[in-house]
């Protein structure tokens, strides 16, 4: 592993004794925007060029983009892949694989990673950055990591001291304000057959970055996300609906959770849907904390940082994420390659290990954090005896006209029972929209009674 060891030995020197974690000095903070971007990626190119500087990001938007459209021409369409790798080369690049893909490429000989020239093209708005710049000195983790004091809406720890920072870093990520759209989750079993798992609407929120929210750090009990499913399809799913919210200390106030179901006509209280309960709207291919490879609190795993390295992630993966026939991207054992889009960036590596006494189906997790965007763009579980179980991605693509890294699509391959689910597939409705924020009442429990009916 090609770990960045100068910023390794500046998180670990960050690390502070007790239940709360300490922001940096102000002289650390002072790489915000110098040697580092001010997220806290890597400013320069990696040795070999193959990872450019970061510029700013992708600033013009392409020809073909309509205003207020919800669908998103690729900008870097005309593009060749500058590598191709397959079970045959791997040995070649197995350090800048995760071990999933590692085990996809030698497990089918049509699992091949088409890599291209790399984009850093994530560009976050200027209020987030200017927040972040002031997390830096401000922003603590309190309650062993698991709770957050004196963070403002942006990155809350730059320079991350440890595992549980990085982590609170994708939780808090920035994705825009509030999104909707029709979606489809598939499953594809050994077979090679695929199904629709569930087709519904879905509506996700991020509070904090609301433009009508007061001023000043976030509060113990303030909600950071937020998502409403409404099931249209299948038969038997269709009328089924829920509602998720996290805030930001999940010790004071956990996750609350509401259901709607048909056959009952009613909407009750659902705790449970949460952490490795299995998801029924990919038919128990996925955990809820599978969404978005990593949801929800982290008081059931020891987060350790380990630190930085170079993997080829999905990256700028428009030709997927928009596809309109899902036919083509569901293919046996993996999806269709030729759809997807791989690229060499730098990412953060976290490993997630059980604590004793906690239960959960995954005794280890290892995530990938894109230093960029700081969203986990892959990750590897592994089971009770220690062997590899499931691996996930997330294709990245940048809502360049509003300024936000999207990961909807992502998905999860079982390497037991050799399926896999690809969830938030949004191409053929038309791709993500961008909306404003629904109302306190939409957001009731109640409403799901109103949205559920069939």
């Amino acid at each position: 592993m090609h770990l960045t060891q100068s910023l390794l030995a500046t998180a670990l020197a960050l690390a502070v004794a007790g239940s709360a974690h300490a922001a940096v000095s102000a002289d650390q903070a002072t790489k915000l925007g110098t040697s580092l971007t001010a997220v806290g990626a890597d400013k320069a190119a990696n040795a070999d060029g193959s990872i450019p500087a970061y510029t700013g990001g992708l600033t013009a938007i392409p020809a073909g983009f309509k205003p207020g459209d919800s669908f998103r021409p690729d900008p870097f369409e005309s593009e060749k892949p500058r590598l191709v790798i397959t079970g045959k080369n791997l040995a070649e690049q197995k350090d800048k694989l995760t071990v999933t893909a590692q085990a996809l490429l030698t497990r089918y000989p049509s699992y091949r990673l088409d890599v291209y020239p790399t984009h850093r093209s994530v560009a976050l708005p200027k209020a987030v950055l200017d927040n972040t710049a002031k997390n830096a000195v401000t922003a603590k983790t309190t309650d062993g990591g698991l709770s957050l004091e004196n963070v403002l809406p942006g990155v809350p720890f730059p320079i991350p001291a440890d595992g549980n920072e990085a982590m609170w870093n994708h939780l808090l990520r920035y994705q825009g304000v509030a999104m909707t759209n029709k979606y489809d989750s598939w499953n594809v079993d050994s077979s090679g057959a695929a199904s629709l798992s569930s087709t519904g609407v879905f509506n996700i929120e991020y509070p904090l970055y609301a433009p009508t929210r007061a001023a000043g750090p976030v509060t113990p009990d303030e909600t950071f996300y937020k998502i409403k499913l409404t099931y249209t399809g299948p038969a038997r799913r269709a009328g089924e609906a829920l509602l998720l919210m996290d805030s930001v200390n999940p010790l004071q106030q956990p996750r609350r959770a509401w259901q709607y179901l048909p056959g009952q006509r009613r909407v009750k209280l659902a705790p449970d849907l949460a952490y490795d309960t299995p998801n029924p709207g990919t038919v128990g291919a996925a955990t809820y904390d599978d969404a978005f490879l990593f949801n929800g609190a982290m008081d059931r795993y020891d987060f350790k940082l380990v630190g930085k390295k170079e993997l080829y992630v999905p990256y700028n993966t428009y030709k997927m994420s928009y596809h309109k026939d899902a036919t083509d991207v569901m293919k046996a054992n993996h999806v269709n390659p030729d759809l997807l889009r791989w690229e060499l960036h730098r990412v953060w590596v976290v490993e997630a290990t059980l604590k004793p006494g906690k239960r959960h189906i995954y005794s280890k997790r290892t995530f990938y954090l894109d230093e960029d965007s700081w969203i986990a763009l892959a990750s590897d579980e592994y089971d009770a005896r220690g062997q590899l179980y499931r691996g996930g991605f997330s294709h990245l693509t940048y809502s360049y006209d509003v300024q936000a890294p999207d990961t909807i699509n992502h998905m999860l391959y079982d390497l037991v029972s050799g399926a896999y689910n690809v969830n938030g597939f949004y191409g053929p409705y038309g791709g993500l929209k961008y909306i404003d924020p629904l109302s306190k009442a939409q957001w009731s429990a109640e409403s799901l009674a109103g949205t559920g009916i069939r």
